[in-house]
Parts: structure tokens; sequence; C-alpha cells
């Protein structure tokens, strides 16, 4: 029987390793762009930076050091310098797509930060292995421009797994449509006409602005936006504005909104204050040929007929009036229930000039006809 050579004693020692395989090692030295590591073998094992991570341009020294013990999957038992060549990467990604099988197969809610946007879609990583989620499922409303989400952590589960074709689909839509439904159901649990309730602007039209109550929208028309006149939503509110609103209507799933809360009712005291025969300070808010409605306080619009405006001719108010003109004037009419007043300038010329010895001077106004004529 022949003795073995200390070389021959020392190969038969040392582990043999096979493509594929998962071995350990001591890493004994490391660069810019590579990782030695000491795997009990007749060779060193060789990381290259593009088998450590998919972050381009890295420097390996900034993530591992000497020392430290590493695994790794065999590429090649012999890389044609005589080291084995390994993979990092591979190995993180073999775990990864074992994580993803369990979680399809769980329907597990999985996390992980946006790697990529791409043209169709966004490209998620877990453990090296890669996800991708198409634009159609990353939310449940159409997004043009994905850009936003670009390194931002998104919830999502997997819908389709098949990594021998690397077809791994995630699903980022149905999570927030069930989302939205629990907490729209939430929402028109504890709701109820006349309560009120704080939203957020999501979206200005000319017609009004939809509010969102945290599971469902409400509308805020434009003639309900004010007890007064509001000629643009644009002009009052803008999306991401907080607003405390009232219901005024639920019908199914649609929820009427209303910012005329009844305490704040300019007609709750307008008997008093807009009296027969109180002197009032308004601003001329819009003309017609027949009169100038004159603004007493938001919510509160009176007429002032052409024939009051002067105890001298007038044609039509825009020759003695101009819009956003302050004028004094008498109320010469109250109407609460149809919610009309009429005033009268000339009333307070007479009375200056000279004592008013019959009403005479003062015209007979039917204010439903030029309200009538105005609509």
């Amino acid at each position: 029987m022949s003795e073995l050579s200390f070389e021959q004693m020392l190969e038969e020692s040392l582990k043999t390793i096979r493509t594929g395989e998962v071995v350990t090692g001591k890493v004994i030295d490391v660069k810019e762009d590579e990782i030695v590591l000491n795997i009990g073998y007749k060779s060193d094992g060789i990381i290259t930076r593009n088998e450590y991570t998919n972050e381009p341009n890295v420097d390996l020294t900034t993530l591992v050091h000497v020392g430290e013990e590493m695994e790794a999957k065999v590429v090649k038992v012999n890389d044609g310098e005589g080291q084995v060549a390994l993979s990092y990467k591979r190995l993180a990604a073999d775990r990864g797509n074992k994580k993803l099988e369990e979680a399809f197969n769980n329907q597990e809610v999985l996390t992980a930060k946006v790697a990529q946007v791409l043209d169709g879609g966004l490209s998620v990583v877990i453990d090296e292995a890669r996800i991708f989620i198409p634009a159609s499922l990353v939310s449940d409303t159409y997004e043009r421009d994905l850009s936003k989400y670009a390194g931002k952590d998104i919830e999502f589960v997997i819908t389709e797994f098949n990594p021998k074709r690397r077809r791994v689909i995630g699903d980022r839509k149905q999570l927030m449509v069930a989302k939205k439904a629990a907490l729209q159901k939430e929402l028109f649990e504890r709701i109820h006409v006349g309560d009120t309730v704080d939203g957020v602007v999501k979206n200005v039209t000319d017609f009004g602005a939809f509010i969102d109550l945290g599971g469902a929208d409400g509308l805020l028309h434009i003639s309900e936006m004010s007890w007064g006149r509001v000629e643009s939503p644009k002009k009052v509110f803008k999306a991401g504005d907080q607003v405390k609103t009232l219901i005024k209507d639920i019908t199914g799933e649609k929820i009427a909104l209303s910012l005329k809360f009844p305490e704040l009712n300019p007609w709750a005291n307008a008997a008093e204050k807009y009296a027969v025969g109180n002197i009032v300070i308004g601003r001329v808010a819009r003309m017609t040929d027949f009169g100038a409605f004159v603004e007493l306080e938001p919510g509160v619009d009176a007429l002032l007929h052409v024939s009051q405006i002067s105890r001298e001719h007038v044609e039509k108010p825009s020759d003695v009036l101009n819009v956003g003109q302050e004028i004094e004037a008498q109320v010469v009419d109250f109407n609460e229930e149809d919610r009309k007043i009429s005033l009268s300038m000339k009333v307070l010329q007479a009375a200056a000039e000279a004592p008013v010895e019959d009403d005479s001077d003062v015209a007979d106004v039917d204010i439903d006809a030029v309200a009538s004529s105005e609509e």
C-alpha cells in the first residue's frame, strides 16, 4: 500500500462542490468589484459585483468586510482561472422566489420598495426576486404618470407566479378596492343626514367640489357652498383643502354636502334687521335693465328697482350705478316667506330734500314680477 503525498491527503480532506450547490465561506478579501471567499475547497470562491447585487457601480468594500461569513450559490466550479464562480444574488433570488411562492399560495400581502418605474408598470424586488406590477394593477383609478411611486414602499399580492418564465405578477389594485369597500361600509354605517363631517377636497369642477370623506366622496354643489353667491368653486377651493361640511342628503351611495349651516342662516334674524323703514347699506352685486340687486350681507340680496334709484328719471341702473358700489337705501318691502326685499334710494333723497306728505313717490313694485323676469 503506497503512502499518499501531503498534497493528496490535503486534497482529499477538502470537500467537493457542484454547480448549483449552496456553500458557506469566510470573506478573506474585498475589492470594489469583487469578494473573495474561503469555502474550504482547493480554490477560493469569487463573487463579482454583478453577482452580489443589481445596484450598478456600488463599492463592495462598503457592504462586506473581511472575516464575515457568507452563503453563496456555485455558478461554476472553475471560472477558467482556477477559481469558483459564486453568486450571492442568485441565492437571494432563490430564497426570494420561495418567499413569493408561499405568499402566492397563501394570498399574503407583501410590502416592497419600488425599484424601477417602467413604461408599463412598476418593478419591485424582494430578496433579489423581481415582481412586476402592471400599470392597470397599480391603482383602482387610471394613472398616466407612475413616477410618484419611485422609491416608495407599496403593498401588493402575488396573482401569478411562474419563476421559470420569469413571470411574477403583483396586484395593488385589489387591495385598494377592498380597503375602500371596507371604509365605505364603515362610513355609511356611521353618517346620517344632518351630521357634520370633516373631509378633504379631492377635485373641483365648475359646478362644485368633490370631498373625500374617508370611504366615499360627497358632492358640495356650488349652490351649497355659501349662503351668499359663489361665482366659481375654483375661486373658493383647491384640491387638498380641509373642509368641514354638513350632510344634506344621502341617496344610495350618493352623498350631498352643504356649507349652509342653519345657525349661520342670514335670514334667521332678517325680519328684524331689514324691517320696512330701516335704512341699510349694501353693495351692488349685479344689474338688469329693470333694477339692481344689492347684497346686504352674504345670502341676503335686495332689489333696487330702476324707478327707486333716484327722483330723477333713470333709463337703466348702469347709467348711475356700478357693480361693487356701496349704496344706502331704505327698506320699502320685506317678504320673509319668499325671501324678497325691496329697497329705495329715492325716498331717502326725498326725505333729505323736503318732508314727504304722502307715499306717492314710492312706486308700487311687483317684486314677484321682477324676480320672475330676472329668472
